[in-house]
């Protein structure tokens, strides 16, 4: 996919092609895209819209588990798809959208909150399963670019273990499992997003190629 370009305007209006698009942050747990998205949104304004936030609760049958006996995170089934579409079909088009708040350790919804977008914003959607969205968010018109963020998978699995384990999401021990667990399948993780049609790149390498396009923007 080739990387996204700032929307002409005829006249310095606004029109339904150059409307607030979105930017897709894919790639594996731990990869940094939560820090991406937080750097851009404090340096630059955009809306961030945390995927991860429309997983199942405990409470729903739809919910995997994991061998480990815990919800499975990394299965596509583990979210709301339909949900998060809905979500940032409203944020494009309103500029206003509100979306629940997911505790993982809790494995609930434990509040909701107001995502706004201005009129010149791209929407920063970052989650594990971002890159199955492309061709529903491509095909509805709302797609600016897909990135998989991902680097060092050691580093990530180390990064991932300290996150998880200073947020208390689950014990020690089922961290440690699912932690190696996870190391051993990011090659297809990230095999399975470029499929999708997520472009791979570094944090820092994402960070300046979207800092860039604000730039660009508002040239």
């Amino acid at each position: 996919m080739a990387s996204v370009q700032p929307e002409a305007r005829a006249g310095g209006g606004r029109s339904r092609r150059d409307r607030r698009r979105v930017i897709l942050l894919t790639g594996p747990s731990g990869a940094g895209k939560s820090r991406l998205a937080a750097r851009l949104s404090a340096g630059h304004g955009w809306p961030v819209v945390r995927l991860d936030d429309f997983y199942r609760e405990a409470s729903d049958p739809r919910l995997p588990r994991s061998p480990l006996g815990i919800p499975d995170w990394d299965h596509a089934d583990s979210w709301d798809a339909d949900s998060a579409v809905e979500a940032l079909g409203r944020l494009v088009d309103e500029g206003s959208v509100e979306v629940p708040v997911y505790d993982i350790g809790a494995s609930a919804v434990t509040g909701r909150h107001l995502v706004q977008a201005g009129a010149d914003d791209y929407v920063l959607a970052e989650g594990l399963f971002a890159g199955r969205l492309v061709d529903r968010l491509r095909d509805a018109g709302l797609l600016a670019d897909a990135l998989c963020v991902r680097q060092n998978r050691t580093l990530t699995a180390a990064r991932r273990f300290v996150r998880d384990l200073s947020e208390r999401r689950k014990p020690p021990h089922i961290l440690l499992r699912r932690g190696l667990a996870l190391w051993r399948d990011e090659p297809r993780v990230v095999a399975q997003a470029q499929a999708h049609g997520a472009r791979c790149v570094h944090p820092r390498e994402a960070e300046a190629e979207l800092g860039a396009l604000l730039g660009a923007g508002a040239a």
